[in-house]
């Protein structure tokens, strides 16, 4: 089945649960809000902290759909989605995307996010996130140029993709933001918790990878080894170009074939994830010179960074529909830009949250305000909702995540307010998060499990809870 293209069944459904209450009756805002978590002897992972968590945030929130949603959500990829073993006393973490049975180094970066602020409080929820930095170690060093992982040399349905697939994947789409996510996670976790056990020469391997990837795609001497297409009819899964997108001229930014949304991207200079780059270059320097490592890897990495950084400063922005200085979605270093916004991160919404950006630079207040408004293409106004999507799914689709991201980049409470009550009206009664729903029509939605979103939504009252308390208090 293709990513993130699942309608919803006739019966709703979220991490294998159906939403029926004890007596066989569907959940409805007019009956108990009773919890769609597995029973206790089913969840994939349990951790006490984020149980303990979990109940210490719903003792504030007075809007009982609100907490009902929080509990649901918030725990999802622990509940559903991780596998948790060990190898000669070596963690190991796999973590699917929910409805399909395979690890997105994205999805699964992001979807144990939110629990890293509980990390010391829990030896197991530690060993999980060692498990995931080993897991995706492993990853790149199968093939650093691929979005998506079995669990073993298991093949895929994408096995006919034009390009060198291998049985360990289960796709092979190059997207800058696969390896910026493996970066984010196990740099942050060792700022967390000080623990270096990950850092061995298998990581030290995947580094190297990573910054001869950035650098081939950086595609100043040739085209690089990377080639893709796929037979298709929908023009947004395979690339131009025999395969190797459409022209650029090379000016110090990274090609991403692809867009976090998996989608082939237009201009192959995508600006999010450029400025992701940046920051994960910079620590993985600071990891590695921490560790008194590697000095001509660290040495390369802050190069490439301060160059990525410096063609931004030049071919990122311009001057767009009176807004001031804006930040274009995709440039090609021709002079050529294209102005939207998707709703997957790295986004330039989110830019912010990774650390790519000041959220009160007047550069992100213009790109944000254009974003924001019915000038960005993907930008759709409804009956219930107004928010961002994308092409992956089509038009007037609003992605959840959006809506999530504008309030996690706020600091305006009637903002933040705003964005909650949009959750509440769009789950369609299913306590869930989706991956989108049609702006007048929240029960017309795609992929009833994805965790992702599930947990980024748990991460957003777990952020309001930690810095804005008084709101879950009078939503």
């Amino acid at each position: 089945m293709k990513r993130r293209n699942f309608l919803k069944n006739s019966l709703l459904f979220a991490g294998g649960l159906s939403l029926v209450g004890t007596q066989g009756f569907a959940i409805t805002k007019d009956l108990k809000y009773i919890s769609n978590r597995p029973e206790f002897a089913k969840r994939n992972f349990v951790s006490t902290a984020v149980d303990s968590k979990i109940n210490e945030i719903k003792k504030i929130i007075s809007n009982k759909e609100l907490a009902w949603m929080f509990e649901n959500c918030f725990p999802n990829t622990l509940d559903t989605t991780v596998t948790y073993s060990e190898n000669s006393g070596k963690p190991d973490s796999f973590v699917i995307t929910g409805d399909i049975h395979a690890m997105w180094l994205r999805d699964s970066t992001a979807q144990v996010w939110p629990y890293l602020p509980l990390v010391n409080e829990d030896e197991k929820l530690q060993k999980l996130f060692q498990g995931l930095i080993n897991r995706q170690t492993k990853c790149v060093n199968i093939d650093s140029y691929a979005n998506a992982f079995n669990k073993g040399a298991d093949g895929s349905h994408w096995e006919s993709d034009h390009t060198d697939m291998k049985p360990e994947l289960h796709e092979r789409k190059w997207e800058i933001d696969s390896l910026c996510y493996t970066i984010r996670l196990a740099y942050n976790y060792w700022k967390k918790t000080g623990d270096t056990s990950c850092f061995d020469s298998e990581w030290v391997t995947a580094s190297k990878a990573i910054v001869k990837t950035f650098k081939e795609q950086q595609r100043k001497e040739d085209q690089g080894p990377y080639r893709f297409s796929r037979t298709t009819s929908k023009s947004t899964d395979t690339l131009p170009g025999n395969g190797y997108g459409n022209p650029i001229k090379p000016v110090g930014l990274i090609v991403s074939s692809f867009r976090p949304s998996d989608d082939a991207t237009i201009l192959p200079f995508l600006i999010p994830s450029n400025y992701f780059a940046v920051v994960s270059l910079k620590q993985m320097a600071e990891i590695l010179t921490h560790l008194n490592i590697e000095k001509e890897l660290a040495e390369a990495a802050i190069a490439m960074s301060i160059e990525v950084e410096e063609a931004l400063n030049k071919y990122a922005s311009s001057n767009h529909l009176n807004m001031g200085e804006t930040l274009a979605f995709e440039v090609d270093g021709f002079g050529n830009q294209i102005y939207m916004d998707d709703a997957n991160i790295p986004s330039l919404l989110s830019l912010p949250y990774l650390g790519a950006i000041n959220a009160k630079s007047s550069l992100y207040q213009n790109t944000r305000k254009f974003i924001l408004s019915e000038n960005n293409p993907w930008f759709f106004v409804g009956k219930y909702a107004k928010g961002i999507g994308g092409p992956h799914v089509g038009v007037n689709m609003i992605w959840p995540m959006s809506i999530i991201m504008r309030a996690m980049t706020s600091d305006n409470d009637d903002e933040i307010v705003g964005c909650l009550k949009t959750l509440i009206r769009t789950h369609a009664d299913t306590g869930f998060m989706h991956e989108t729903f049609h702006k007048d029509d929240p029960k017309n939605f795609t992929r009833s499990w994805f965790a992702w979103a599930n947990t980024l939504f748990g991460e957003l009252i777990f952020k309001i809870y930690n810095e804005k308390p008084e709101i879950l208090k009078h939503v």
